[in-house]
């Protein structure tokens, strides 16, 4: 493999393994947040130690996700210092911003939500979770940014020596990709985190351990679940889907499989591209609605993969159509199984229901699943450009460094991560243990009474 496909191959390793982490970190901190808006409105203590069992999960997961991030912004200079010359005047900016918020923002209040409950009283932790949530937020805000920029860019100008610097701060920070692929990618945590939290209250009804809290767990995240896998498709795909079929045509058609240019184009449920042919074979198709989700118009022609040159096109098509089709089909059966869930909410028939439970419990790898799939659509079907339009994957390289240096990086890197997949598990498996706090708290809710129990 050569220096360029290496250094490709640890930014994709690296990238998949660290965003397993701010996904989750993401949804749960809205998730805190209703737990704690919940706990107020209701004043049942429940509420309350489900927020501080979940910041403890969000306390560790955050943990982990700065590690595994850290490397990211080295592989810019070493990796990929060329693309840095040339686009770092730009995407510096919102490099900078997300760091301020991630490392200030963040940790400020995280340690507070952990540590300062007691000190600080129940209002300003309160207030210490919106901002926990608003800096999470922000920050993955300033990260879409920077990858909108590589997707779509905008708001640069060009300078000596040919290098990009930032012409339109605004232009840049208001991105209609980023727009759109920030909404899309954090309803996308949401359902993570949803998942993620009714895996952890069906495991512990099944056990019949903490069941009180599981119930509250199961109540919060079928109703935030279901809310983010329907958003997942509309508006915020369909959205998503539009800008390709604006400024990315030939991803659109590498993602649907489309070789040939039509009117009222097919959409393609299922089937394997075949580049040899250049045709779907075994193909599940619908007539027309390529055309209506690209372009609103039943009858509108979408242009094939055959109609771009080569050197424009996706460089994997099949892994590009294959990641494509698993994101869209698990977000297909997340809708089927949160909306079932919710309905069997009603009269508490979820909680007695072990079968649902199961699935419920057994589900949760499959989000992460399908948001690796997704980044995977994008980040292929941006090749062969580093920054679209402008500047190759093939000349962002670093022109110094060698495949055998970044091999041997790799091999360091995995197993080093091997060994933070075990610490995590097992930090993970501890509080899982521990559970949620069953103690009556003592802090009030302001009003100079304690809070009351359940």
């Amino acid at each position: 493999m050569s220096a360029v496909g290496w250094s490709r191959f640890q930014f994709a390793f690296t990238i998949i393994y660290h965003y397993l982490f701010p996904q989750l970190s993401m949804g749960l901190a809205l998730l805190i947040v209703i737990f704690k808006a919940l706990y107020f409105k209701k004043k049942d203590i429940v509420y309350n130690e489900s927020a501080r069992f979940w910041t403890r999960i969000f306390g560790i997961n955050f943990a982990v996700g700065v590690v595994t991030g850290i490397p990211m912004e080295f592989q810019f200079g070493t990796n990929w210092a060329a693309f840095s010359n040339f686009a770092g005047g730009v995407i510096g900016m919102s490099l900078a911003l997300e760091g301020m918020f991630a490392f200030f923002a963040e940790s400020a209040f995280l340690g507070i939500l952990l540590f300062g409950e007691k000190r600080f009283g129940p209002k300003v932790h309160m207030l210490s979770a919106v901002m926990l949530f608003l800096g999470s937020w922000l920050s993955g805000y300033f990260i879409i940014v920077t990858n909108a920029f590589m997707q779509h860019p905008v708001g640069y100008a060009a300078g000596q020596g040919g290098a990009l610097h930032l012409a339109q701060p605004l232009t840049y920070l208001l991105n209609p990709w980023a727009l759109w692929e920030y909404s899309h990618n954090m309803v996308a945590t949401v359902a993570t985190a949803s998942f993620v939290v009714c895996a952890v209250a069906a495991y512990y009804i099944l056990s019949n351990v903490h069941v009180e809290h599981a119930k509250v767990f199961l109540k919060v995240a079928v109703v935030t679940g279901c809310a983010a896998s329907l958003l997942q498709i509309f508006p915020t795909g369909d959205g998503q889907g539009k800008m390709m079929s604006k400024y990315q045509k030939p991803a659109l058609a590498a993602m649907e499989g489309k070789f040939t240019t039509s009117s009222n184009a097919s959409l393609a449920i299922m089937g394997q591209p075949n580049m040899a042919t250049g045709k779907i074979e075994n193909p599940i198709e619908v007539p027309g609605i390529l055309s209506f989700l690209a372009y609103g118009d039943f009858g509108a022609k979408v242009q094939g993969l055959n109609s771009f040159p080569k050197n424009q096109q996706p460089d994997n098509v099949e892994l590009l159509y294959y990641s494509y089709h698993i994101m869209v089909g698990l977000g297909t059966l997340f809708i089927l199984l949160m909306l079932f869930s919710a309905w069997q909410l009603r009269g508490g028939r979820l909680f007695r229901n072990r079968a649902l439970l199961w699935v419920l419990m057994l589900s949760f790898p499959f989000p992460y699943i399908a948001t690796t799939a997704g980044w995977m659509v994008a980040e292929i079907g941006r090749q062969p450009w580093v920054v679209y339009g402008l500047e190759r994957t093939l000349t962002g390289a670093s022109p110094t460094v060698s495949g055998g240096d970044v091999a041997f990086t790799t091999l360091g890197f995995c197993g080093l991560y091997s060994v933070v997949a075990l610490l995590f598990a097992y930090m993970i498996m501890r509080e899982l243990g521990r559970g949620p706090e069953s103690e009556t708290s003592s802090v009030s809710l302001g009003t100079g009474l304690p809070a009351s129990s359940h």
